[in-house]
């Protein structure tokens, strides 16, 4: 078997070849009259009239020999068969083709469609253009990429390769643009905040860092939109969306990766209820336009978004999968005794909130199949969401998990600015204390709503973590084009 450096010699070789013979192997045009994918669904037609088309697209396979050579074309998601009869067509360029063509190059066939008496669509090549010259060789076509890290570095090739990779990524643009439009028929305008921020508020992560020369400032990339979608409001837009990307700087699991796309959603005059009920309405929207049903397979479960969903106390959750049957007064001492028996690591400065909800990502969200909204969170999870006017000891929040992912987090928004800033100081005392996942105070922001904050509900949705569910993935990385990866080493 040739190796890498000898194919591609060889195929260095054949450019050479092209070019003596006046050939560009990279020319600029082709004169594509109608895509594979017209000509199959006009063949009926096309093939009566012998009508001549001209078909363009990459080389996946050649067979044959001698003064008969089939080969399959394809571009984007149709293949055609093409024939070359060495009787009917110029001797040169057939001559040419065996002695140029390689799978993997793309070309441009001009001829007539036929039947064959295999009933395979097939184009009888009459002549044909060489477009671009591939160097390297494709991967074996029946086994693909075998190696996951191959595939996620070169993912131009696992889609190539793969006609389910590449379907995941064209329901994942499904998602977006359906996404888009259920929220511009609501009424929510889109809008664009910075990337680069001076400070990193909005969310509980640790930020990548950065610095502009010319002003020669420090910056961060974003962790998340929400507080300039909320100055939006302050501004008088009652209803505004963002669907972007997002940056922490933590690590990579399954469902994490250093850069991933977030909506988030902001409307005055809405609470954490009615955002619940909004949520609903449009997941079960998305999965009827996207997946055209009211099911979603997720391993060897199957996910019915035709139910009314389930609402559940976050307390209680642990009651029903931890067995801890007092949660709600269990010491800082003992929440760490209970993330020692799942096996949840505990830094010495962890807030009992952080323990909590790491707890109960180990022993309780795997649980939760079914689509499920968690509500009553206890009020130290949240520093911009409002408290429960009928209790006081949680926060207006709800999150949404299916699959055992979290899906979505979401809350009243905090307007008060007086209650803001006080939770300001808390999280700045936390941060002091050695605890790393902190929303640092942004003056900025405080001045904003002293302006006045109208009383509004936000959602955030992790686009990624949806496109999860939505293909049946298991890892962020299956669904995320170029996912971050450390540089491979020679």
């Amino acid at each position: 078997m040739a190796s890498l450096e000898e194919i591609r010699a060889e195929r260095l070789r054949k450019i050479e070849l092209l070019k003596e013979k006046g050939i560009n192997p990279y020319p600029i045009a082709t004169k594509r009259s109608i895509s594979v994918a017209d000509a199959l669904s006009s063949f009926t037609k096309l093939s009566r009239e012998n009508k001549k088309i001209t078909l363009a697209g990459r080389v996946m396979a050649i067979r044959g020999q001698g003064a008969l050579v089939f080969f399959n074309l394809r571009d984007s998601e149709s293949v055609i068969q093409g024939f070359l009869k060495r009787d009917d067509m110029d001797e040169d360029l057939f001559s040419l083709f065996q002695d140029t063509i390689d799978i993997g190059d793309f070309i441009e066939c001009t001829g007539t469609l036929f039947m064959t008496k295999r009933k395979e669509r097939t184009l009888l090549v009459k002549s044909w253009k060489i477009l671009s010259k591939s160097l390297r060789p494709l991967p074996d076509k029946w086994h693909g990429l075998q190696d996951v890290e191959e595939r996620f570095r070169k993912r131009y090739l696992d889609m190539l390769m793969s006609d389910e990779v590449r379907a995941r990524f064209v329901l994942r643009s499904k998602i977006i643009t359906e996404t888009r439009s259920f929220l511009n028929d609501a009424g929510y305008l889109e809008v664009e905040t910075p990337l680069l921020q001076s400070l990193a508020g909005g969310a509980l992560a640790e930020p990548f860092k950065t610095h502009h020369n010319a002003l020669d400032i420090d910056l961060n990339l974003r962790i998340a939109p929400e507080l300039y979608l909320k100055k939006l409001l302050v501004g008088g837009f009652p209803r505004v969306y963002e669907l972007g990307r997002n940056f922490r700087n933590e690590g990579i699991d399954m469902t994490h990766n250093p850069e991933f796309t977030m909506l988030e959603f902001y409307a005055a005059y809405e609470t954490a209820a009615s955002q619940m009920a909004f949520v609903e309405k449009m997941i079960k929207t998305l999965v009827k336009n996207v997946l055209r049903g009211t099911k979603i397979k997720s391993g060897e479960d199957v996910i019915d978004v035709s139910k009314k969903f389930t609402v559940t106390s976050f307390l209680d959750l642990f009651k029903r999968y931890a067995s801890i049957e007092n949660p709600e007064t269990m010491s800082h001492e003992d929440w760490k005794l209970s993330a020692e028996r799942f096996g949840v690591h505990v830094e010495p400065h962890d807030a009992v909130e952080k323990i909590m909800d790491n707890v109960y990502k180990k022993a309780c969200r795997p649980r939760i199949i079914q689509p499920t909204f968690i509500v009553d969170y206890p009020a130290g999870f949240s520093p911009f969401a409002k408290k429960q006017e009928s209790n006081t000891a949680f926060i207006d929040r709800f999150q949404l998990v299916i699959a055992g992912v979290e899906m979505v987090n979401a809350f009243s928004e905090l307007n008060d600015p007086l209650e803001q800033k006080i939770r300001y100081e808390e999280q700045d005392k936390k941060k002091k204390g050695g605890e790393g996942d902190v929303s640092p105070s942004d003056e900025d922001y405080l001045e904003a709503i002293e302006y006045g904050l109208p009383p509004a509900g936000g959602v955030g949705i992790g686009i990624d973590r949806l496109a999860m569910i939505f293909s049946d993935t298991r890892n962020i990385r299956e669904v995320v084009l170029f996912p971050t990866m450390r540089p491979q080493l020679d």
